[in-house]
This record gives structure tokens, sequence and C-alpha cells, in this order.
């Protein structure tokens, strides 16, 4: 059975109620790496979402933030992050959101014959073709979503890129990927050089939330390195249909392969980003 838009928004909802009715709470925090944590809303929120998709979509395959991937007999793919912004979650900072995107694939018989080069990134070989994205923020009750052809909308009206074309006139926005205290990839160089030719460059903490807030208009451009495709799928889908162009950041049109990257901009100023991260 294939999902509807609405059936993502549905879904969306009722695991950002799960985070909602936890954030004041104290939290049960694991570390999956040194900066890495993991909630215990992190894990109901994906139990939910996986056991919601699995019994009324049953047979497509699931990516997962915290389990991973489970495999299934359909060639639907789900892009799930239960909690982006876990960091600002355990922190009681309200940024973060729940992030769904479903892509219409021929994956099936990719996985199914071990072809799993961006897999072992946490992603999947993408003759994928993300159709729907749900990004909600249950704080600010904020429900961002997208059908691939059929525009970008925020709590039902429609959204559109910002129009800006001059650099020193933008605000953008980044993040640092869990291992930035020993990467060979330094974004500290970007966002240092970009601050100086903008308006500046904010940190949010929340991958998904920079994408949608770039389709919304309130960023001109977002750059971020070292991502998984649940970070981004939805995102990414909801900034390409509210007009913004969005590739890797060294301009690959397949932003969700392997190494995963994206580069959501208005087209105006697009290129003169682009040329700084070159």
């Amino acid at each position: 059975m294939i999902p509807i838009l609405s059936s993502l928004e549905h879904l969306a909802r009722e695991a950002g109620a799960i985070l909602r009715d936890g954030y004041n709470k104290e939290h049960t925090i694991q570390y999956k790496g040194v900066i890495d944590l993991v909630t215990e809303a992190d894990h109901a929120s994906e139990s939910f979402l996986i056991g919601e998709i699995q019994s009324h979509f049953p047979g497509g395959h699931i990516l997962a933030e915290e389990s991973g991937e489970t495999g299934g007999r359909s060639e639907g793919l789900w892009y799930i992050d239960p909690l982006d912004g876990t960091v600002n979650y355990a922190h009681h900072i309200p940024v973060f959101c729940v992030s769904i995107a479903y892509a219409s694939t021929g994956i099936t018989s990719t996985l199914r014959h071990g072809e799993r080069e961006t897999n072992r990134q946490g992603g999947a070989s993408l003759s994928a073709s993300v159709i729907l994205g749900a990004v909600y923020d249950p704080l600010r009750d904020e429900m961002f979503t997208a059908e691939r052809g059929k525009g970008a909308f925020l709590n039902g009206n429609k959204i559109q890129m910002s129009n800006t074309t001059e650099l020193q006139k933008s605000l953008l926005v980044t993040g640092f990927p869990y291992d930035t205290w020993n990467t060979n990839l330094d974004n500290f160089k970007y966002f240092e050089r970009l601050a100086k030719k903008t308006q500046g460059v904010r940190r949010l903490g929340s991958a998904a939330l920079d994408a949608c807030y770039v389709a919304a208009g309130r960023f001109d451009g977002f750059w971020e390195f070292a991502l998984r495709p649940w970070d981004i799928a939805a995102g990414g889908l909801i900034a390409e249909e509210a007009g913004a162009k969005v590739t890797a950041v060294d301009g690959r049109a397949d932003y969700l392969s392997s190494p995963l990257s994206i580069l959501a901009a208005a087209p105006g100023v697009y290129e003169q980003i682009l040329e700084q991260l070159r």
C-alpha cells in the first residue's frame, strides 16, 4: 500500500506528540559517540512510527536513525528521523522535529542483491525518488509538507523560497557533524568564510528544520556535510518544492548518495554559496 501525504502528516503529528509530552521531563541519555546522544524519546517516537508503518503500509523498506534498516517486500522506502535535534531536546532547547519521507524506488532489488554502497553510510542506493515529505515541529505546531511536483506547504499554506540575489544580504544556516572534533572535513573554515560574506550564519541543531526554514524563506541557504539520509530526505524535498536549488555541496544533483551532504539555497545565491564551498 502506498501512502499519501496526509498519512505522513498524521504519523509526524502523533510522533511529535510523544516528543512534546516528554519534553520538560528528565531524560534517559545514552551515548552513541562522544557527543552523539540518544534519549528515551528517540526510541519511543521511532518505535511508534515503525509499528504504524508496518501495520498500515506493510512490506516497505524503512531506514530509521536508531534501528537502521528494516527490510520489506515492496519497492517503497521510508526515511525516518524520530527526533532530529536530539542534543537540543536533551538540553531542553526547543528546536527539534520529527522528519518522515517516502520514496518510490527500485531499491528492493538493489538491497536484495547486496549492493549497499551508500547503505554502509546509513543510506540507500538512489534509484530512489523521494515523493512525499513531512517535517513536524511539535512545540511550534509547524507542519512542513511536500509532494513532488505539487509545491511545499506550512500548515496547509503554500511556501516559497526567498528571492535574495546578493550573498552579502543573505542569511545562512549550517550544522556540524558528530565527529567534528577529529574530522578532516572542517566545516568551521566554511562557517567563518561565509559568515564574513553574509548577514550571518546560524546553527540551530536540526538539519530537517534548517532545510524547511530555507523553504519558508527564513534562511536563504543551508549547507552541511556528513549527514544521513533521514536527516534531509524530507527537508530536501520540501526545499526543492518551495523553489530552492538543492544539491550536494559539490553540486551533484543526487544529494542522498554517499558521501551525503546538502546545499539548499535560493537560486539567486546558490552559485555564490557553491563557489565559497569549493
